[in-house]
């Protein structure tokens, strides 16, 4: 069932776990694979677990939490992690904009075009080094596309933001052959004007972090 996974603990119990993940998952939930879940102690949720990170067999991190995604790009906008957007000093989550659309953050400074940035997290990869997104069909993602292009053809900057959460990649593309809609969608916004940002996460057992910038490659 979406948003569900059913875990074997150390003590052998299987218990069930809130799943923060809309996408296909694909490659991250085959039997085996070693999974770290976070304690819920908040009587008002149904599950006593979260499932937050795996562990893959060769020892890297992968980071499942959709929602972490933004906290962890925030920080690294506050901290001027993002070379491309160091020049912002105003930052301001979930602001409305386009049709019935929310900009994940929009940033102003001095001097500078306002900035729209769409955060996208990215935990597909099907060949060693390479993440991919998306990992489904997204017609939301593909719609977010379509408003990032009207606002780079209004003269402002729009950004799409590809957060990695697996310490296995250093490289990014479009899995086009899993939504062909959302990678001619990506080619349009580019043509009007739409930049690309790909940064790392660095993940452990201790949390996630907003990591080192990535290549972007349009075709792999």
């Amino acid at each position: 069932m979406r948003f569900l996974a059913e875990v074997e603990l150390d003590s052998g119990d299987i218990i069930k776990a809130h799943c923060p993940n809309p996408g296909s998952m694909m490659g991250l939930k085959d039997a085996g694979l070693r999974v770290w879940l976070e304690r819920n102690d908040d009587p008002k949720k149904k599950l006593d677990y979260g499932w937050r990170l795996i562990e893959m067999p060769d020892g890297a991190w992968v980071g499942i939490d959709t929602n972490l995604a933004n906290r962890v790009v925030g920080e690294g906008l506050a901290a001027a992690e993002i070379s491309q957007l160091a020049s912002y000093d105003t930052i301001r989550p979930e602001v409305k904009y386009g049709t019935n659309s929310r900009i994940d953050f929009l940033l102003r400074g001095d001097g500078c075009p306002d900035a729209y940035v769409e955060v996208k997290s990215v935990t597909l990869s099907r060949q060693t080094g390479l993440a991919e997104f998306p990992d489904s069909v997204t017609a939301r993602g593909a719609k977010h596309l379509h408003e990032l292009a009207k606002v780079a053809q209004n003269g402002q900057r729009a950004i799409m933001l590809f957060l990695v959460q697996r310490t296995d990649c250093t490289r990014v593309t479009l899995a086009a052959d899993i939504d062909p809609t959302y990678a001619a969608a990506f080619d349009m916004a580019a043509n009007a004007g739409v930049e690309v940002i790909c940064h790392a996460a660095e993940i452990g057992a201790q949390g996630i972090i907003f990591g080192a910038p990535l290549s972007f490659l349009r075709r792999p």
